[in-house]
């Protein structure tokens, strides 16, 4: 049996987002951790876990549509999706003029009142495109309500963002005034 790209990357994202200590992961204040940890850990799980190699992770990244995790000579981290204890350092960026979030209807209406919260994660997570942000809320609701928020008038007004790759932007929360539902 042979490990594939999906499986490993689950792994790696449980390692460097959820629960570092369980591989016993030495993570930096920014999420990166040495690749020689991490790939010590996996093959530790014996069976085909035992040929995982620095090739085998980076053809994982360089074929992942959704580019989750980069390397970085020695190192690897998550991008974003963090729900690890303590914060994850990162660099503020200018965000595009709009981003969009998918959420279920019930959670669209205490979003209306307190706008847009992390909760069990570290950040909010929002998306560069409708498409993105609708697959995303489906995992919550199979209707979900596509909401478009107001990222350059929410920067203006002190909100700060970040950006985790192409696809997804991240912030601290976003105030409920620059949040609306799609037309």
């Amino acid at each position: 049996m042979t490990l594939n790209d999906a499986e490993l990357s689950r792994a790696v994202s449980h390692a460097l987002r959820h629960e570092p200590w369980l591989y016993e992961l030495e993570m930096d204040e920014e999420g990166w951790a040495p690749v020689d940890q991490l790939l010590t850990s996996l093959r530790e799980r014996g069976g085909s876990w035992g040929s995982v190699d620095g090739d085998g992770l980076e053809r994982m990244i360089t074929n992942s549509k959704k580019r989750r995790h980069e390397l970085d000579g020695d190192r690897i981290r998550a991008l974003y999706g963090h729900s690890v204890p303590g914060r994850i350092q990162r660099r503020p960026a200018s965000p595009p003029q709009l981003l969009f979030h998918g959420t279920a209807p019930e959670t669209w209406k205490v979003i209306q009142s307190d706008g847009l919260r992390p909760m069990r994660r570290q950040f909010v997570h929002l998306s560069v495109d409708r498409e993105t942000a609708v697959k995303v809320g489906r995992r919550k609701s199979a209707s979900p309500v596509l909401l478009v928020v107001d990222a350059a008038a929410a920067a203006s007004d002190g909100t700060t963002f970040f950006e985790g790759n192409e696809l997804v932007w991240l912030a601290d929360c976003v105030p409920a005034r620059h949040v609306r539902a799609a037309d």
